[in-house]
């Protein structure tokens, strides 16, 4: 049970911005095909399964999706891996998650999702606000990432130096099928985008600006897999010192346990259905 005086934290911060939100697979628990009921693809392992038609890969490539993603991009080329996000989240009708509805009436203005789907676009459509793609391996730029302004009606792709820094931003490193889609997927496209986060090229100067000292609560995010720890860890950069978040995480793993106290997180053992009345569990 998640504390009354901890809940009211999290509300709190939450609002006013001194906590970002970073989502993960768990967020979507509850989402199913509007035409299957199917639940969407969120987790490692179910992207995994969809990728490769509902059958498990080598248990070496089951491990963390990427690594399937690397072998499939070898083996077909990279465009079969973007067709199969595009299709999975872009052309796909899902049912709106719970999460998305309770986060909607917040509307905190910085979130960070590493997702794929579109949920979150959706949560903040009438709304003017930034979006920030994370991309990998381009020519001719020295960034890693997408920015695009949306007026409340539609989005235009910017530059940085375009951007109003008081707006809603909404980071998504991981990537989307929309605007245009862009996506990190393949353990290449990890190896560039996160030599470039340390680099200081895959985020914004502003977001740079706004994240300094502030704290982040950790939603529907499992911390067991080595790329998205280090995703983390670096778009975290900047963070509070004393006190660098929470995780609610549900029997967190040794592993789960040791990182977060390396990194200042405090482990609050939980159901995301204590927030917003999620009620099937995923694990990441």
């Amino acid at each position: 049970m998640i504390p009354t005086n901890l809940l009211d934290t999290w509300q709190a911060g939450l609002t006013d911005g001194s906590i970002v939100p970073y989502l993960g697979p768990g967020v979507l628990a509850d989402v199913t095909s509007k035409a299957t009921g199917q639940p969407i693809p969120a987790t490692s392992e179910q992207l995994i399964l969809a990728l490769n038609n509902g059958q498990p890969m080598a248990p070496k490539l089951m491990y963390e999706f990427p690594r399937a993603a690397m072998n499939i991009e070898l083996k077909r080329g990279r465009s079969t891996v973007t067709r199969f996000l595009d299709a999975t989240y872009g052309s796909t009708q899902w049912t709106r998650a719970a999460f998305h509805d309770w986060l909607a009436a917040i509307a905190p203005p910085y979130v960070i999702d590493i997702n794929r789907d579109t949920q979150l676009l959706d949560t903040y459509a009438g709304m003017a606000h930034l979006l920030i793609l994370g991309c990998a391996r381009i020519g001719g730029t020295d960034y890693r990432f997408k920015l695009y302004a949306h007026d409340g009606d539609s989005y235009v792709e910017i530059r940085p130096e375009q951007a109003d820094p008081a707006l809603p931003i909404l980071f998504k490193p991981m990537g989307a099928p929309k605007p245009v889609s862009s996506y990190i997927a393949s353990d290449a496209d990890y190896v560039d985008y996160i030599t470039e986060l340390m680099g200081g090229f895959a985020v914004p100067y502003f977001v740079k600006e706004r994240r300094k000292g502030k704290r982040y609560l950790l939603l529907g995010m499992r911390l067991n897999r080595d790329s998205e720890r280090m995703v983390f860890s670096d778009l975290i950069f900047d963070a509070a010192k004393e006190t660098t978040g929470w995780a609610l995480i549900m029997n967190p793993t040794d592993k789960e346990q040791r990182f977060c106290k390396r990194m200042g997180i405090e482990l609050i053992d939980g159901a995301l259905g204590e927030l917003c009345q999620i009620e099937q569990a995923v694990s990441a």
